[in-house]
């Protein structure tokens, strides 16, 4: 199948099953990414990390950076159409008959179901990352290598986090605590 069809119809099928987002998405985008042999592992991983730390959703920015590695400035259109369209054509069907919906216990049943279903798919995400990035497990059979680095800057940034919660009563900015990983990223790793 042409590339430009396969990463259309991928990213369709992912952007019509994925419920919660784009981060409910990431566990299915990733067993996709990786049947296609489009990225390795330890890419997938960067295009997480760079497409949470830019601006946009992070689906729609996935898709762009998949697509664009694997079949350029149209290949980056496709991927984006692909994940987009479902949720596009969702909303506008939900728009123009969500308050006639929610009157039906069948819905509201569909939508209690669908909750947990994306809280387990962003946990399982969150848990495998962490897995991946601190202890560089990737399946059952790999080794265990403990890194120490990547280690301190979560605790750094869970802390601050934290501290600013409790000091100032709201959530510190993303911003902010993507800017403080990306200078603890550049002195852990020899750059600074």
């Amino acid at each position: 199948m042409p590339v430009f069809l396969d990463l259309f119809l991928t990213f369709l099928k992912v952007g019509a099953v994925s419920f919660g987002g784009g981060y409910g998405m990431i566990s299915l985008l990733t067993q996709e990414v990786l049947e296609h042999g489009w990225l390795s592992y330890e890419q997938l991983l960067n295009f997480i990390a760079v497409s949470e730390s830019t601006p946009g959703p992070v689906a729609v920015n996935m898709a762009t950076f998949i697509g664009y590695s694997q079949g350029g400035f149209f290949g980056a259109l496709l991927s984006t159409l692909g994940v987009v369209l479902p949720a596009f054509l969702i909303i506008l069907l939900i728009a123009s008959i969500l308050n006639g919906l929610l009157k039906f216990a069948g819905v509201k049943a569909f939508l209690a179901g669908v909750r947990p279903v994306t809280i387990g798919l962003i946990v399982g995400t969150g848990v495998t990352i962490f897995l991946t990035v601190i202890f560089s497990l990737k399946n059952v059979n790999s080794q265990f290598v403990f890194d120490w680095k990547s280690l301190v800057i979560f605790a750094v940034l869970l802390i601050v986090a934290v501290f600013y919660k409790i000091i100032k009563k709201k959530s510190i900015s993303a911003i902010f605590l993507i800017l403080l990983a990306a200078l603890l990223g550049l002195f852990f790793f020899g750059v600074l």
